[in-house]
């Protein structure tokens, strides 16, 4: 399958994972994306290191590895469900969305929102919904784009369709996008042609990974995820940028991972990416 204009980048979690083993910084980590093959980084709070607070030396960094900034990612120990902590995450919001605004065309990617203490889930969907839109309204002020990430890690709050569902009918699609993320979302169900469909309209750029049937994490390529059917649902949606960011977190690339976000890069060589 070939599909014009498509861009592939590369999420840093991949080494993120790998918490105290991981020793580098993140020059290292642009160096081994850029050998990678990739054209664009996704990067967190957590890796970007030296660079937090200093967008231009930042920005020459990534000139002088020929990479394109698609999104910085964050998340906060609230899970942004904590009445008490909105205007701490907010304040986070804006420090991160002022970072990325430096960056032309580059988003700002929230975390999915997590249970991460007792109480009402309707009063956590509130919470969660209040923060990304305020976050939002931030963005839009600064003119960058905010899109919510939900994952199917320990707590989410953001698993199953019935999840999407709600949170969706909270947001303002005028305010928070979408970053739709087939690993997760296989993980949670399994209707993931008409998910990306059903709110195609809020996906702003796409996580591809796999899995197994068993919801293991598996290379690009070696689970159930139908790539190519995403890319072509992705690549219809109205507001999708053309980025497709691979992220990997099987256990092939926490012994390697270099050398699997290297392999997932010609994987991709084969869906005309």
């Amino acid at each position: 399958m070939i599909v014009k204009d498509l861009k592939v980048g590369c999420q840093t979690f991949t080494w993120e994972m790998l918490g105290d083993r991981f020793t580098g910084g993140p020059d290292d980590l642009l160096k081994a994306i850029a050998d990678g093959g990739y054209a664009g980084i996704e990067i967190t709070d957590t890796m970007i290191g030296r660079y937090a607070g200093r967008p231009a030396e930042f920005e020459t960094a990534l000139k002088a590895s020929g990479l394109t900034l698609v999104s910085f990612a964050f998340g906060s120990n609230s899970g942004f469900t904590l009445k008490e902590k909105i205007g701490a995450d907010l304040e986070t919001a804006k420090r991160w969305i002022d970072f990325a605004a430096a960056f032309p065309g580059a988003l700002v990617s929230m975390g999915s929102a997590t249970v991460v203490s007792d109480g009402p889930r309707d009063d956590k969907f509130a919470i969660a919904a209040e923060v990304y839109n305020r976050a939002g309204e931030l963005g839009r002020k600064a003119g960058v784009q905010v899109a919510v990430h939900p994952s199917s890690h320990h707590n989410t709050l953001l698993f199953d369709r019935a999840d999407y569902d709600r949170i969706f009918g909270l947001l303002d699609p005028s305010l928070v996008g979408w970053v739709p993320d087939t690993g997760h979302i296989l993980r949670g169900h399994k209707d993931i042609a008409d998910t990306l469909a059903t709110y195609g309209d809020r996906i702003r750029y796409v996580h591809l990974k796999d899995v197994d049937a068993k919801g293991i994490w598996a290379m690009l390529g070696e689970g159930v995820c139908d790539t190519a059917k995403v890319i072509e649902i992705a690549s219809a949606a109205p507001n999708f940028n053309g980025w497709l960011v691979l992220e990997e977190e099987s256990e092939t690339a926490a012994a390697d991972p270099a050398k699997a976000v290297k392999a997932n890069r010609q994987t991709m060589r084969g869906y005309g990416a």
